[in-house]
């Protein structure tokens, strides 16, 4: 046990007045570092149990955990599955800011609900469940809920990649086409602000409950709906609805428990918001790396996904790709003819193809839980930069054709003719060319999302 998990322990026993437990942290959560344990009472009864804890460097705090621990309760008595707060707090030697809830058994990880045999039962309920949950979620009053956040802090993501020095044409082309094409809105709800698979607590009963409460805000309800069916939490699963579910049964079992009545058309609308957001998420969550606040494998590679959410950004839109691509050339194998760099031998390529056999065969093999998947994490960038070596400088000078197309010189000069509006009836042209590179940039990132 390191130092760190020892504080952590001596501070939950503190605050929760028992002996703490089997201390386990789980994989995946870039804003909040979450583990299980297991608490033994004084009386020596056992309870299963998980704390949050803020990372502490989040671009984007919503709310406080007093208001996250009330809107839990609030969710529970309005019949929405939700685990049992125990305790939450700020500091006691836990961090910024955590919150201890029940532990509730299932499963979470999205390609397992999606794909294995064991859970094809509960894919078939969790539509409806969802729809039910969802109703249930937006009835809540936003007044009983104290200290609940009255806004979506990226409600406005431009501003955002201003600060972070981002330069996305593409992006910038989906803010300015998000805003002429907003639909009209609804009443503002309680929201959950991040209800999909990987937040779902799965069962062969399915949904059992709905976690990770901490972007909850007042807002359009469709919002959530949005964010369920946008591209990139449907996880390679063919529904629409997370991947596993057909929209009209969701609006339909939404609609019977009470929520407001959808048009499917507004649905698209709020899925272009939702791919935006994350791409703005993945923006800040790689900022937090290259910031060197927190430096983080997962984090660094988490900035190589943008390209995912313009892809899909843009086919929300209505515009693809319209030239042809070329063959990927060969990945590197065996010798190299002879080179005049002073490096010699082993080259770049080499070194990266080295260093992605030892982590396949050295560290994945050997590695379980968070150290396995960090370890795949530093393989896929691995072959990120192996693939940008073979395929970066052919796709640069075709970028850079496709900018003197449109008439300008840079990525900077084609988002300020952008917010300019000088590309406003003409901007299908434009989402072409912007699909083009956002492909290109796929075939690097990552080749099986195409």
């Amino acid at each position: 046990m390191t130092a760190a998990t020892t504080d952590v322990v001596d501070a939950l026993a503190t605050v929760l007045g028992g002996q703490v437990e089997n201390l386990r942290r789980l994989s995946g959560g870039a804003s909040r570092v979450t583990s299980s344990f297991d608490l033994v009472d004084l009386d020596g009864s056992r309870r299963a149990l998980i704390i949050q804890q803020d990372r502490g460097d989040r671009a984007t705090k919503n709310g406080s955990v007093t208001a996250e621990a009330a809107l839990l309760e609030a969710a529970h008595q309005g019949g929405v599955p939700v685990p049992e707060v125990v305790a939450s707090g700020e500091g006691s030697g836990l961090g910024a800011r955590w919150l201890v809830v029940t532990r509730v058994d299932g499963e979470s990880i999205p390609r397992k609900i999606l794909r294995d045999p064991e859970w094809e039962e509960a894919r078939g309920l969790m539509t409806a469940q969802c729809g039910r949950a969802l109703a249930a979620i937006h009835a809540i009053e936003p007044e009983t809920v104290p200290g609940l956040s009255g806004t979506d802090p990226l409600a406005d993501p431009l501003p955002l990649l201003d600060a972070l020095g981002e330069v996305r044409p593409a992006l910038e082309l989906g803010a300015r086409w998000l805003d002429a094409h907003r639909p009209e809105g609804g009443p503002r709800r309680t929201v959950h602000g991040d209800f999909r698979l990987g937040n779902l607590m799965v069962g062969p009963d399915g949904l059992r409950a709905v976690l990770d409460w901490e972007l909850a805000h007042v807002g359009d309800p469709l919002e959530d709906i949005g964010w369920l069916c946008a591209p990139a939490w449907r996880f390679g699963g063919a529904g629409r609805v997370g991947g596993f579910g057909d929209l009209s049964a969701l609006l339909e079992a939404y609609e019977a428990a009470g929520g407001r009545t959808v048009d499917p058309i507004d649905v698209t609308w709020w899925e272009a918001h939702a791919t935006m957001k994350w791409a703005v998420v993945c923006g800040l969550q790689v900022s937090a790396h290259l910031s060197g606040s927190t430096r983080s494998v997962e984090l660094a590679a988490i900035g190589r996904r943008i390209c995912e959410s313009e892809w899909d950004l843009l086919a929300l839109m209505g515009v693809g790709a319209e030239e042809p691509v070329a063959p990927d050339p060969e990945p590197h194998r065996g010798p190299v003819a002879a080179t005049t760099s002073p490096f010699g031998r082993p080259t770049a390529a080499e070194l990266v193809e080295a260093v992605t056999e030892y982590l396949e065969s050295g560290v994945m093999e050997k590695s379980t839980g968070r150290g396995a998947f960090e370890a795949r994490v530093a393989r896929n960038a691995l072959q990120i930069a192996e693939r940008e070596m073979r395929l970066g400088p052919g796709i640069a000078q075709d970028h850079a054709r496709r900018l003197s197309d449109l008439g300008v010189g840079s990525d900077g000069d084609l988002v300020a003719a952008i917010r300019a509006g000088q590309f406003d009836d003409d901007w299908r042209r434009v989402g072409a060319v912007l699909a083009a590179s956002a492909r290109d940039q796929l075939r690097v990132a990552n080749p099986s999302y195409l």
